[in-house]
């Protein structure tokens, strides 16, 4: 009984590090989790990522909060995924990690209801789709 126990507790260690090591790497955007669709960085489901211009790259922090977050969702990563190259993150205040491509928090836009969209290209001359 022990050995089967044991058995199975190394095939229980073996699968986690097989799924560990299996993080998204961003380093290129055509990964599943990041991808160039139709010249834009988008999910890697489609959905259209912007930046806000009120965000100094760089800075560590997003300037878009509250009901500003509400209509502009902010692309979250999950803890652990590897990133680099021009892929980093900063941390919000609510403690989530916010996805940043060359020192620029992602978002999303909650108009865009289909893969693809860009409805929020240019709105309020502030809030433009990022093109790598």
């Amino acid at each position: 009984m022990k050995n089967i126990f044991r058995f199975f507790a190394a095939g229980i260690a073996a699968l986690t590090f097989v799924a560990c090591s299996s993080t998204p790497d961003v380093t290129t955007p055509s990964s599943d989790f990041v991808k160039i669709t139709n010249g834009v960085l988008t999910s890697g489901y489609g959905k259209t990522m912007y930046t806000f211009d009120k965000d100094q790259a760089g800075s560590g922090k997003s300037e878009c909060i509250s009901t500003c977050a509400d209509n502009w969702p902010p692309v979250y990563v999950e803890p652990g995924i590897k990133l680099s190259g021009n892929f980093s993150y900063i941390s919000r205040n609510d403690g989530q990690k916010q996805l940043v491509y060359k020192g620029k928090p992602l978002y999303f836009f909650v108009k865009d209801k289909n893969p693809g969209d860009r409805t929020g290209d240019n709105v309020n001359n502030v809030w433009h789709v990022v093109t790598p």
